[in-house]
């Protein structure tokens, strides 16, 4: 379901500085991957499990924005949808996203580092969600307070789950959402190349992380 305005709201919200702010804790995360090593030693069951662990998430975040993208490809910020992921959450992808830098904490073998990634990610949405919210309640009005009551901001509560009969996406959204899912992705071979060379001497050990 999707409710249109039928009157002017303000400007929507530009999403610029929060990508800027994105590519800087990704740049900080490569370097953190490049000069330091988990507590736990790369190749022991411990680390492996969290390394699994944190695939498992990253792969839940890029499924997770492809099924969200799918209801607001194409329609975000000129509707206010309220079915599948988002009769359940009002930003279902950037929960989505937090888990994938969850992952990625994960999969480099330290939860203070999955913490830390998390965190920060979580801050960011958070402030871009409250800025995305003054500019949907003054678009649309009651239908978002009423919908703002009912739904969480973030975590996904599935007993609110409702969809509708049919719906349209945009496949130019839909692509450019999977090319961004594979920046998460692309972490998982880079740090099995990263722990490879460091194993192997080509790479130092600056500090180790926990």
């Amino acid at each position: 379901m999707a409710y249109t305005s039928l009157k002017s709201a303000p400007k929507a919200f530009d999403q610029h500085k929060r990508l800027i702010v994105v590519q800087v804790a990704a740049v900080t995360a490569i370097a953190l991957l490049l000069f330091a090593k988990p507590f736990l030693s790369e190749g022991s069951s411990g680390h492996e499990l969290m390394e699994t662990a944190g695939f498992g998430f990253v792969l839940v975040c890029f499924l997770g924005r492809l099924w969200s993208i799918l209801y607001v490809g194409g329609r975000k910020n000129d509707e206010l949808v309220v079915s599948g992921p988002f009769s359940m959450s009002r930003n279902p992808l950037y929960f989505f996203s937090i888990i994938g830098a969850i992952g990625i904490g994960l999969m480099f073998g330290s939860v203070l580092a999955a913490a830390m990634l998390g965190l920060a990610s979580f801050l960011v949405f958070r402030f871009t969600a409250g800025r995305e919210a003054e500019f949907l309640s003054g678009k649309f009005g009651a239908a978002y307070t009423a919908y703002a009551e009912r739904t969480p901001r973030f975590w996904p509560n599935p007993m609110l789950y409702r969809d509708e009969e049919e719906w349209i996406f945009s496949t130019s959204a839909l692509k450019s959402t999977f090319r961004d899912g594979l920046y998460f992705l692309a972490f998982f071979p880079l740090i099995e190349a990263v722990e490879h060379f460091r194993m192997i001497g080509m790479l130092p050990t600056l500090f180790t992380i926990y």
